[in-house]
């Protein structure tokens, strides 16, 4: 059964009453006695010193690479072939002596790098499409995800939010029909207290809709995708919207916040947004404190910064400690950060800090009808079979999709491919696939998500990046 065609034929009321179920059911399985349990213990190492925290993450490193070393048949062959003996690595530092593992590596060899010891049936599959639109299915744990979750949860914290707080979200599921065509542009779960704004209708006609339900609804948090955050923002600069109320949070995700886009966001709300880095794999965890600082997760995740020859940025390659089922043992993650010189922060949490996020930069696509959509990697999620894509687009309503595939890739892939692109654009776009071996790199080895000559509006024009 198709549920998502399901749930778009649906009308908007039952929709709401879907989401809310789903809301009920994430509730029951993410956030239960064990979550809160995993909550309090990573709170209580809030305040660790330096010292505490390293030999935490190295303890954990130790008895991670043994762990690999003794059930994952990826990594037991890696360590034999290379005479690499476990017992020698003792921390952080000497997982440079290990090679570093891809997407590729992963995708290749995904049952390989599933633990022999740990029963599948006590795990979930996870799923990502990452930056480069190749998409990953792997294994974690229960407790690995709800461990996760309470990291999350612990940053939301630092910042005054809790699981009862009232939230207006614009992320990326299509919980709106791409087809239709008049308000509402939004759905209720009124079990995590949240609306759920689509970021597939917004348009110069649409935005004021949903500035009339923010200014309604008056949700204390905002949190979404900066680039759809932005185009809020730019709308209500532009129009000079009063939203007759000052949100008191605003958080991003899934995407890196621009500084140019922080600025805009700042200064269409009143306030300053703050940003969390982490990915589905877990191989790395950053968050934002309150006095603005990027701060290392370091008790969830083993996490190095490699040096890029020739550039000021270092890329992030890290070890997800926690998640038993699938081994992301020097896994690299993709992204680049800028490291800071500084050692410590007035909020008094111990650990490395970074200087900036260079990660999941990505343009927008703009619509027949003029409506502009980010965050277009979703249509890759579940296609295991394709390595790389990117987006090219020199006129609205007109994409062309640049596609690597794998050895695997059918004609069944690319009909996926174009039904998952129609339902975030709309019927009404014209899609051409085209093949090609690679994909051209961008500054620093950065894959470029999504390659666009259109004229932006003034906000987009001014945060995209060439």
């Amino acid at each position: 059964m198709d549920i998502e065609a399901l749930y778009a034929r649906l009308p908007g009321f039952a929709q709401n009453l879907a989401c809310t179920y789903e809301g009920f059911r994430i509730q029951k399985g993410r956030y239960n006695t064990q979550f809160r349990r995993l909550l309090t213990e990573a709170e209580s190492r809030d305040r660790w010193t330096a010292a505490q925290l390293m030999e935490y993450r190295d303890g954990h490193v130790r008895d991670y690479v043994q762990h690999c070393a003794a059930s994952v048949p990826y990594f037991r062959e890696q360590f034999k072939g290379l005479g690499i003996t476990p017992e020698g690595i003792r921390g952080l530092e000497d997982l440079r002596g290990l090679p570093i593992l891809t997407k590729s590596d992963i995708v290749a060899n995904s049952s390989r790098l599933q633990s022999e010891v740990v029963d599948r049936r006590r795990c979930m599959v996870c799923h990502t499409s990452g930056t480069t639109g190749g998409g990953l299915r792997f294994l974690v744990t229960r407790e690995a995800f709800r461990a996760q979750w309470a990291v999350w949860w612990r940053y939301r914290r630092w910042h005054g939010i809790d699981l009862t707080t009232k939230c207006g979200y614009f992320g990326g599921r299509s919980l709106v029909p791409v087809a239709q065509r008049e308000a509402p542009y939004w759905r209720y779960d009124r079990a995590r207290h949240q609306i759920l704004f689509s970021g597939y209708h917004m348009s110069e006609a649409t935005l004021p809709l949903y500035m009339e339900e923010l200014r309604r609804q008056r949700p204390p948090w905002l949190c979404g995708y900066p680039s759809l955050l932005t185009l809020v923002a730019g709308y209500m600069v532009d129009a000079g919207y009063d939203l007759g109320y000052t949100p008191r949070w605003i958080t991003t995700m899934a995407e890196n916040l621009l500084p140019l886009q922080k600025s805009a966001i700042a200064k269409a709300f009143g306030v300053t947004p703050r940003q969390h880095y982490g990915m589905a794999e877990g191989a790395a965890n950053i968050s934002e404190c309150e006095m603005g600082r990027l701060h290392v997760d370091e008790d969830f995740s083993a996490v190095e910064f490699v040096p890029d020859d020739g550039l000021d940025s270092c890329r992030v390659v890290g070890t997800s400690f926690v998640n038993p089922a699938t081994a992301f043992l020097r896994y690299e993650v993709g992204d680049r950060v800028r490291v800071s010189a500084e050692s410590g922060c007035a909020c008094g949490r111990s650990g490395r800090l970074v200087e900036s996020i260079d990660g999941r930069l990505e343009d927008y696509v703009i619509r027949r009808d003029g409506s502009m959509v980010g965050r277009m990697d979703h249509i890759f999620k579940d296609l295991v079979n394709v390595r790389e894509a990117q987006i090219v687009q020199e006129e609205p309503g007109r994409i062309t999709m640049r596609v690597v595939r794998g050895t695997s890739y059918t004609d069944e892939d690319e009909g996926q491919l174009r039904t998952e692109a129609l339902k975030r654009l709309g019927s009404e776009t014209e899609i051409e696939i085209e093949y090609c071996e690679t994909l051209p790199r961008g500054s620093g080895g950065k894959l470029r998500f999504v390659i666009s000559s259109m004229k932006r509006g003034r906000i987009a024009e001014e945060t995209s990046v060439c």
